[in-house]
């Protein structure tokens, strides 16, 4: 299953960008594009989505005023901010309106998909729920801060910041998994594990070296 994702930007470059950054995550999908809000809301009369990407000035209808409107029609999408509109005003009203998660452009891949993996903690904390809900279940629903990662079973946190922070030195150059894991003291079969995890997550792109000499190897960068 994936998260159905409606981008509502008038900026075409900046949706060309918001669309590539979720499309990395292979847990959305994106639905339809918009440039402005009131094409959009015609578009919700009769569609549903899970989550909105979306800029506050936009022509015809505001985003402020296409997440009210989609209120009071009680359409439950939930709602990612991606605008430059950071006075107290607008974020204290979009706040009251139940967004996710409020990104001020220029805004980092990262923090993105920081966004992005709030939005899913909050889907999946809230599935996992029926009849009544204890304190700490909410606490875990409504939790401050990044949720912890979601790491496949067998890799760890901790080997997983440590790994990043190998690649980060690079500069960008690349290095192969002997490389990284001479750099973080592990093996190279636990290198290749989890580079694979973060190539499939978009975070890490890796490439074949045939400039060796010998046998060709797989470099692996952070993606820019």
């Amino acid at each position: 299953m994936s998260y159905q994702t409606v981008i509502i930007e008038d900026d075409p470059m900046i949706a060309l960008l918001n669309r590539g950054f979720v499309e990395r995550d292979r847990r959305f999908r994106v639905a339809r594009e918009f440039r402005d809000g009131r094409s959009a809301l015609r578009w919700f009369r009769e569609n549903t989505a899970d989550l909105l990407i979306l800029d506050v000035y936009m022509p015809a209808l505001t985003g402020v005023e296409l997440l009210r409107r989609l209120r009071e029609m009680e359409v439950g999408v939930d709602a990612i901010m991606v605008t430059a509109a950071n006075d107290a005003k607008t974020v204290d009203g979009l706040l009251k309106l139940g967004v996710v998660d409020y990104l001020v452009k220029p805004f980092t891949r990262e923090r993105f998909q920081q966004a992005l993996d709030t939005f899913c903690h909050h889907r999946e904390a809230v599935s996992q729920q029926s009849g009544s809900v204890t304190q700490q279940e909410l606490d875990a629903i409504f939790c401050r801060g990044a949720p912890p990662e979601s790491l496949p079973k067998g890799l760890q946190s901790q080997t997983m910041a440590r790994l990043r922070e190998c690649l980060a030195a690079t500069a960008g150059a690349g290095c192969t998994s002997d490389e990284l894991a001479a750099s973080a003291g592990l093996s190279a079969v636990t290198v290749r594990r989890y580079m694979n995890y973060l190539v499939e997550r978009g975070e890490v792109e890796s490439r074949i070296n045939y400039d060796t000499g010998g046998r060709p190897s797989v470099l692996y960068c952070p993606k820019q």
